[in-house]
C-alpha cells in the first residue's frame, strides 16, 4: 500500500514539475502549468516570423538592388549575392555551436537579434540619411558613393551574422519548451515544427509581396523602416516571454564524442562482452536530469569504449572519461554517424529547391506578369505561391493527416520522420517534371513568335511548379528540421538545426557546381550549352529532367538507408531526478 502511495505521489509530482534538465528564469525546476509548451513557444514563433520577413525582404531583392542602385554588372551582382548567401548559410554552424557549448540558447537568440536589428537600422540609415545615400543628388547617379557601399555591405553582413546565431538557437529553443517525457507535450512538439514553418512561410510570403511592392513602388528606405520596426517589436515580445520559457545549461557537445573515440581506440583489441548489460552506464543514484539511451547493435566497434577495466578509474569512485565512456555517450556518437547518410541523401532535394529561387524566378522575368492593365506582379513575388503551398500542406498534415494516420498505424506520429521526408522527395521529382513541361511550352511559344517571345504567356503557368515545391517543403523541410533536432544528442540540438540548414546551404553550392559541370559537358558533347546567354537560347527543360532523374535515383538510395535506420532509443524506465 505504501509503495502504491509513493508511486501515485511520484506521478502527481511529474505532472506538476518538469524534470527534463531544464530550469525556469529563476534557475528553479520549471512548473509545468506556468512554463513551456504553447504559452512559451508562441513568443518564439513571433520573432521567427519577423526574422523571416526581414530576411526574405532583403534576400529576394538583393540582386535587383545591387544592379539598379549600386550599378554592379550581372556577374558581379550574382557573385556578391552568392557570397552573402554563402556566409548566411554557414554562420548557423558557428551560432549553433556557441549556443550549445557556451552562451545558452536564450542569450544566443537575444544577442543575435540585437546584431540583426543593428544591421537593419544601418540598412535604413544607408537609404534615408543624406550623407549615406548612394547619390549626392536627388536623382540617379552612374555609380554609388563609396560611403554608401561600405555602410550597405556592413549592414547586410550584420544581418547575416545575426541570422547565423538566430536560426539554430531560436528553433531549438522553441522545441525545448516541450517535455519529451510527457505524452501530451511530446505530441504538441510534433505540431510545433508544423506551425513554426507556417509562421516562417507567412513571413516569407509578406517579404516577397508586401516588402518587394514597397521597395518597387514607394522606396527602399521605407521598406527598410517596416523591417526594422517589425524586428524591434518582435525582440520586445521575445523578452516579455522570458518568465514563461524553459532554459537549458550550455555544455561542450563535442568533448564527450571525442572521448568515446579515444576510449574505443584504446580498447580496440579487447573482446566484446557476451552481455551488453555488462557495459558501463551511469547508476540511477548518480543520474541528475539526463536522459539515458538504450544500447543498439550498430557501429559495434564503439561499444568497446564502455568496457570496464580497473585502469579506467582514477580512484574507486571517479572514472577517467578518456578511458571509459557510458553506453549513453557511445549511443550519442552512433547517432551522429547515423546522420551522415541521411544528410548526404537529402542534398539532391536541396538542389531541386535551389531552382525555385533562381531559374524559376528567371522564367517569371520573361513571362507576362500583368494581372490587370494597371497592376503587374513583380517576378520574385511569384515565389509566394511556394509559401502558400507549404502553409496549406502543413495545416492539412497537422490537422487532418496526422490524426487519421495515428488511427491507421497506431503510432504516435502517424508516419515516422524519415517517411515524411521521403514523401517530400517524391513531390520534388514531380516538380522537376512539371517545370520541364512548362519550360518546353514556353520555348515553343518563343520560337513560334520571335517578335514577342514568351511575353504572351502568363506568369501563372509557373504556379503548379511553385505550389508543388511548396508541398514538398511541407513534408521534407519540416521533416528534416524535426529529424535533426530530435535525433542529435540532447546537448547538441542547436547544432542539429544548424546541420539541417547546412543541407540547404551545401545544396546551393552543389547546384552552382552542377550547373558549371553540365555547361561544360553539354558544350563539349553537342557544341551548344544547355545554359545560353538568355533563357530562349537555353534548354532548362533538359536540365530540370536531369535533376528529376538524379533525385529519383537518390530516392532509391534514401529508401535503402531509411529502412535500416535506428532511431534514438531513450530508456523509458529512467526518469530524471531533481538535481
Amino acid at each position: 500500500m505504501e509503495h502504491l502511495e509513493k508511486g501515485g505521489q511520484a506521478e502527481i509530482d511529474e505532472q506538476k514539475w518538469v524534470y527534463d534538465s531544464s530550469f525556469d528564469h529563476r534557475g528553479r525546476t520549471p512548473l509545468r502549468a506556468t512554463t513551456g509548451a504553447w504559452k512559451a513557444s508562441l513568443f518564439i514563433i513571433a520573432i521567427e516570423f519577423a526574422e523571416r520577413l526581414s530576411y526574405f525582404g532583403i534576400a529576394t531583392s538583393l540582386v535587383v538592388y545591387l544592379t539598379k542602385i549600386l550599378h554592379q554588372d550581372v556577374k558581379t551582382s550574382a557573385r556578391s549575392s552568392n557570397q552573402w548567401t554563402g556566409v548566411t548559410t554557414l554562420m548557423p554552424l558557428v551560432g549553433g555551436f556557441l549556443g550549445d557549448a557556451y552562451l545558452g540558447r536564450f542569450p544566443t537568440v537575444l544577442l543575435s537579434s540585437i546584431i540583426y536589428l543593428m544591421g537593419l537600422i544601418l540598412l535604413t540609415m544607408s537609404s534615408l540619411v543624406p550623407s549615406l545615400k548612394p547619390c549626392a543628388s536627388h536623382g540617379d547617379c552612374l555609380e554609388a558613393r563609396n560611403v554608401h557601399k561600405i555602410v550597405f555591405f556592413t549592414a547586410i553582413y550584420l544581418v547575416s551574422i545575426g541570422t547565423g546565431g538566430h536560426k539554430p538557437a531560436l528553433e531549438s529553443f522553441g522545441a525545448d519548451q516541450f517535455d519529451d517525457d510527457h505524452p501530451d507535450e511530446r505530441k504538441k512538439k510534433m505540431s510545433f515544427f508544423n506551425w513554426w514553418n507556417a509562421a516562417l512561410c507567412a513571413g516569407l510570403l509578406l517579404g516577397v509581396t508586401l516588402i518587394i511592392y514597397v521597395q518597387t513602388h514607394i522606396g527602399w528606405g521605407q521598406a527598410d523602416i517596416i523591417l526594422t520596426v517589425t524586428m524591434a517589436c518582435s525582440v520586445v515580445i521575445f523578452i516579455i516571454g522570458r518568465p514563461f520559457y524553459r532554459y537549458r545549461r550550455p555544455g561542450s557537445p563535442f568533448r564527450p564524442m571525442i572521448q568515446v573515440c579515444v576510449a574505443a581506440y584504446a580498447k580496440r583489441n579487447l573482446p566484446y562482452p557476451s552481455n551488453p548489460d555488462e557495459l558501463h552506464e551511469v547508476a540511477k543514484s548518480e543520474k541528475v536530469q539526463e536522459r539515458l539511451l538504450s544500447h543498439t547493435k550498430s557501429f559495434k566497434f564503439l561499444d568497446k569504449a564502455a568496457i570496464i577495466k580497473e585502469q579506467d578509474f582514477v580512484d574507486k569512485r571517479q572514472k577517467d572519461p578518456w578511458r571509459l565512456s557510458t553506453v549513453t555517450r557511445v549511443e550519442e556518437m552512433k547517432l551522429l554517424l547515423n546522420m551522415i547518410p541521411i544528410w548526404l541523401t537529402s542534398l539532391p532535394f536541396g538542389i531541386c529547391l535551389a531552382q525555385s529561387t533562381t531559374y524559376f524566378i528567371k522564367q517569371g522575368m520573361v513571362l507576362d506578369c500583368k494581372i490587370t492593365h494597371q497592376f503587374q506582379v513583380p517576378p520574385a513575388s511569384v515565389y509566394g505561391l511556394a509559401a502558400c503551398g507549404m502553409i496549406l500542406t502543413v495545416a492539412i498534415y497537422d490537422r487532418i493527416l496526422v490524426p487519421l494516420l495515428r488511427r491507421i498505424t497506431g503510432t504516435e506520429r502517424g508516419i515516422n520522420i524519415l517517411q515524411r521526408i521521403g514523401i517530400g522527395m517524391v513531390f520534388s521529382i514531380t516538380t522537376m517534371i512539371v517545370a520541364s513541361t512548362v519550360e518546353r511550352k514556353r520555348l515553343t511559344i518563343a520560337q513560334n513568335d520571335p517578335l514577342h517571345g514568351s511575353d504572351t504567356m502568363s506568369v501563372f503557368w509557373l504556379a503548379p511548379q511553385f505550389i508543388i515545391i511548396g508541398i514538398a517543403d511541407g513534408f521534407t523541410l519540416v521533416g528534416l528540421q524535426e529529424y535533426f533536432y530530435d535525433q542529435v544528442p540532447d546537448s547538441m540540438r542547436g547544432i542539429g538545426i544548424a546541420l539541417y540548414l547546412s543541407v540547404i546551404g551545401a545544396a546551393n553550392f552543389l547546384s552552382s557546381f552542377l550547373i558549371t559541370i553540365v555547361d561544360h559537358v553539354t558544350r563539349k558533347v553537342s557544341g551548344k550549352s544547355w545554359f545560353g546567354k538568355d533563357l530562349n537560347s537555353s534548354r532548362l527543360d533538359y536540365f530540370y529532367l536531369f535533376l528529376g532523374a538524379i533525385t529519383a535515383a537518390n530516392l532509391c538510395v534514401y529508401v535503402f538507408v531509411a529502412r535500416r535506420y535506428s532511431y534514438k532509443n531513450v530508456q523509458k524506465t529512467e526518469v530524471a531526478v531533481r538535481g
